[in-house]
């Protein structure tokens, strides 16, 4: 059986599809929104050299990415033993050795993987700009407005994935998302601004 079509098998067996797709959507956000907030955070400050402001940006994705992965392997590692176990006691057998039981073992690494890696690689994307800039690559506008267009495209983004997969309308979904970016926007502009 390929790597795919097992991962599929284990999240059949867990019933765990919609908790990886949550993860996914709620730490991307986690992670556009938090370098969106540093970002304007730096743009309301004084001028900082684009190194300062790529390691700033660059140490906070790691961390979220860190935080996401450790949380979530710990609390469904926790939450699969506590499954397996009321399946053994249901069954009177032990099933360490079963499917499920390597199920449970492997899916809370999945959970983790896919809950570090989103905030991670939406924060990647977000500051990419910066590096582009940093690299001599001539963009448009300043890498700062850049980054923070790259953040709110992802936002909406994520908000027309939420749609579909709640079967409402994507535009309404990704322009609620929006508005929660821009609210978070205007926030830290009234509470940084001079």
């Amino acid at each position: 059986m390929g790597l795919l079509n097992q991962t599929k098998f284990l999240l059949n067996i867990t019933r765990t599809h919609d908790i990886v797709r949550r993860y996914f959507v709620v730490n991307g956000f986690d992670g556009a929104l938090t370098m969106m907030g540093l970002i304007i955070g730096f743009l309301m400050s004084k001028p900082a050299e684009l190194t300062v402001i790529i390691n700033a940006c660059l140490g906070a994705a790691i961390a979220l990415g860190a935080s996401g992965f450790s949380s979530a392997y710990i609390s469904e590692q926790a939450e699969s033993q506590r499954a397996l176990a009321k399946l053994e006691d249901a069954m009177i057998s032990d099933l360490h050795q079963s499917a499920h039981g390597e199920a449970m073992r492997r899916v809370p690494l999945l959970i983790g993987a896919v809950n570090g890696a989103s905030p991670l690689v939406i924060s990647l994307l977000v500051i990419s700009p910066l590096w582009l800039s940093q690299a001599g690559v001539a963009l448009p506008t300043s890498p700062l407005y850049l980054s923070i267009l790259v953040a709110l495209l992802l936002i909406f983004m994520l908000g027309v994935f939420l749609g579909r997969i709640g079967n409402i309308s994507w535009l309404r979904s990704g322009i609620q998302t929006l508005l929660v970016a821009g609210g978070t926007a205007l926030l830290i502009y009234l509470l940084t601004g001079d």
